[in-house]
């Protein structure tokens, strides 16, 4: 990780992004719901709270393809421990440690694909860096549309989330799972959660309040496959959820969602045709993709809103 400090502006990070990299389809991508409760975009540049070393601080966002500036906004002096984590978590927010070239490289061999990887050169996969926060994100969307699915996760946060208040803007940060862990069913019921979801949501959280389940615990052998079948033993969590929390939280570039709808629906688009895809087909159209599906599923949601970002 490539980082320096200004002299003099403890609260002013600078780091130097893997090449390729756009900041601007960066800023699309999270652009692309009005309803997000955990960030906010305003004139080119990313707010957002976060929590490292034990200090809450906002992180605004700036600067260009090469450098990303990071200035932080905090009631305490920061020390060099905090600096390097607020780092740290833009660094792993932004998938910066992913050698990317080889992704576009082997989309090349892909006469369709390669104009998706074109259109949206320098976009890295936006990570979900807390586990609980990616497995709650993906629960909450099995089989409702995006809308819904932000509207849960807001009322999720700003009922059970931290909250912090700076330049006269609320910022939340995610419910802890210690302190979803207390709560029962009915909590989640008057969110309209589904009982069954409510259920998955807290027992996920029950497990990663008593230590069982952790991100570092399923990274710690570094087989994206294990960590795959551990998630899916938890009642809940099936195959497209694991797929999703190990392609957004724990950054395994294979990771594939094959029965993601909205990847269906970008392959129909973007291939012409008349029908969505079956998961044997996109199965097959994928074995140009190995290594790479992760990126490749990113791109083509990504495809789906022309405008701001999937």
């Amino acid at each position: 990780m490539k980082m320096a400090n200004e002299t003099g502006l403890e609260g002013l990070i600078y780091l130097q992004a893997p090449q390729p990299f756009s900041l601007s389809e960066t800023i699309g991508y999270l652009s692309r719901s009005a309803n997000e409760c955990l960030f906010h975009v305003e004139s080119g540049r990313v707010y957002r709270l976060i929590e490292v070393g034990g200090e809450r601080v906002v992180v605004e966002i700036s600067g260009h393809d090469t450098t990303v500036n990071i200035r932080c906004h905090s009631d305490n002096p920061l020390t060099s421990s905090v600096r390097d984590a607020v780092a740290g978590h833009v660094w792993e927010w932004f998938d910066f440690d992913r050698d990317l070239p080889p992704f576009y490289e082997q989309m090349e061999y892909c006469p369709w694909m390669k104009e998706v990887a074109r259109a949206y050169y320098g976009l890295r996969i936006v990570s979900v860096v807390d586990l609980f926060e990616a497995l709650c994100w993906a629960i909450m969307g099995q089989q409702i549309n995006l809308t819904f699915a932000y509207m849960l996760k807001r009322r999720f946060v700003e009922s059970f989330g931290v909250q912090q208040q700076w330049a006269g803007r609320n910022y939340w940060l995610f419910p802890r799972p210690e302190a979803i862990a207390q709560l029962h069913v009915d909590d989640l019921l008057g969110l309209q959660f589904t009982r069954r979801k409510a259920e998955y949501v807290l027992a996920v959280a029950r497990r990663m309040a008593e230590g069982s389940l952790s991100k570092h615990g399923l990274l710690r052998t570094g087989d994206f496959q294990a960590a795959r079948r551990e998630l899916i033993k938890i009642r809940g969590i099936g195959p497209w959820t694991a797929n999703y929390v190990l392609m957004r939280c724990l950054r395994d570039p294979s990771a594939f969602p094959v029965e993601d709808v909205g990847l269906q629906n970008a392959v129909k688009a973007t291939r012409g045709m008349d029908r969505k895809p079956s998961i044997a087909e996109l199965r097959e159209m994928a074995v140009g993709w190995a290594g790479w599906e992760a990126y490749a599923t990113f791109y083509l949601w990504r495809s789906l809103y022309q405008t701001v970002g999937g």
